[in-house]
């Protein structure tokens, strides 16, 4: 039993670290908002949104495995310069601006904690996060922070500590619901954006690379030698990760709809209100507030730590396979300038966001809007990569998989236009 456990923990890798970064900030603001402002009413997106995020993941992930490359060196490699350019900007645009939300998120909640200067903590936590990305194996820095995603737990802990009322719930997880009103479109838009991110695409694409260099993985023609052994296990290291981040979806907006919402909160305006989501954890507790934020705020920063690399290290992946640049993050520094060029621009300019004068929790949910707009095209040639036999050879994409991204693509492109096309009523 212990050896099928180990066993078991051994194939996870890119696909739960993407799945754990996917509930970064902007997700953890965004289902929030979702849950204040609509009560159970978005609750649907959770189970709606599982098979769709891991379909996309899927395809992304067995494109990094079979041909050996992230998703921006196979766009140089099979279509047009304009494309190629296209993807990459729309990425480290999308991406820059996640940034500098998640490092403002994490500022505003230590300073729940701690009465710091909020420049000086951001200043800190980028310093931080460069030096333990450039300097350190990720493998070793990743490895430290997954102890700090526990903090997740909080908010399924809280699901069951307060009293619910089940059969609404459930009726809210299973049955879709809709209002014809712009709030409802935009966040609804965010909340797919946020589930379904660029970063996450190019990121687990290279990522299944940086394995396959890691395990020595022998190479036939230029392309990695694996076995439909090894895709087995990729799609449960990916289903693994994906299933995770929509529990911890589906929690937060239960949380935040019961604590929240039923108490007249219908607004997160700053991270202190986040935080109220979890107080009946502990609830028992002298200075019970105190503690709420401070579970709140071990949550944002761990997850900022671990989602800002994922967000700079996956615009670094897309313009330096634009350009052909040396990439990856198990090459030293003196090695790949460009990569980790990238990687400190990309974070010094999120940095510099924050001193714009953007309120800190709304721009983590215009963030996952604008997510929730960029990936539409992406989803569109993700999955045309996917399906072609020239570049995936016999691990093309089935028929289900074909029809699951193409849904994701409907769904996305719908949630955005009808955003857009509410937006006039408002």
């Amino acid at each position: 039993m212990i050896k099928k456990i180990k066993k078991f923990i051994g194939m996870l890798g890119p696909g739960v670290v993407t799945g754990a970064a996917d509930d970064d900030p902007s997700g953890i603001a965004t289902y929030s908002q979702t849950g204040a402002q609509f009560g159970y009413g978005q609750l649907w997106t959770a189970l709606f949104m599982l098979p769709l995020q891991t379909a996309v993941q899927e395809a992304c992930a067995r494109i990094g495995a079979v041909t050996g490359k992230g998703i921006a060196k196979v766009v140089r490699e099979n279509y047009s310069k304009k494309i190629l350019y296209s993807v990459a900007i729309l990425v480290l645009v999308a991406n820059t601006i996640n940034i500098g939300a998640d490092i403002g998120a994490m500022a505003a909640a230590t300073n729940l904690i701690f009465p710091i200067n909020f420049s000086a903590l951001a200043i800190f936590y980028v310093a931080v996060i460069l030096i333990l990305e450039i300097f350190t194996s990720y493998k070793v820095y990743s490895k430290i922070l997954k102890w700090l995603v526990l903090s997740l737990l909080a908010y399924p802990i809280t699901v069951f500590i307060v009293s619910e009322p089940w059969m609404e719930i459930l009726k809210a997880t299973f049955i879709p619901h809709f209002e014809l009103s712009f709030g409802f479109f935009f966040i609804i838009t965010g909340v797919l954006g946020t589930t379904i991110s660029p970063y996450m695409f190019f990121w687990q694409a290279s990522e299944e690379v940086e394995e396959e260099r890691a395990s020595h993985i022998s190479k036939i023609g230029g392309r990695p030698k694996i076995s439909t052994t090894f895709i087995r296990n990729l799609r449960i290291d990916n289903f693994m990760g994906m299933l995770f981040s929509e529990l911890g979806t589906w929690a937060i907006i239960v949380v935040s709809a019961t604590v929240l919402h039923a108490n007249g909160i219908t607004n997160i305006a700053s991270a202190a209100d986040a935080a109220k989501a979890i107080e009946p954890l502990v609830s028992s507790f002298p200075n019970a507030g105190l503690l709420a934020k401070l579970i709140f705020a071990i949550g944002i920063i761990g997850l900022g730590l671990l989602s800002v690399p994922v967000l700079a290290g996956s615009a670094a992946y897309a313009l330096s396979e634009s350009f052909n640049w040396k990439e990856g993050l198990y090459l030293k520094l003196k090695k790949a300038h460009g990569f980790y060029g990238i990687i400190t621009i990309a974070t010094v300019i999120g940095l510099l966001i924050n001193f714009i004068g953007i309120d800190p929790m709304k721009a983590l949910i215009f963030t996952a809007v604008i997510n929730g707009v960029v990936a539409v095209p992406l989803i569109f040639l993700i999955g045309k990569i996917a399906k072609d036999k020239k570049i995936m050879g016999q691990y093309k994409s089935g028929r289900l998989s074909k029809i699951l991204v193409s849904l994701t693509f409907f769904a996305m492109g719908i949630a955005a236009v009808a955003m857009f096309f509410t937006l006039g009523w408002s």
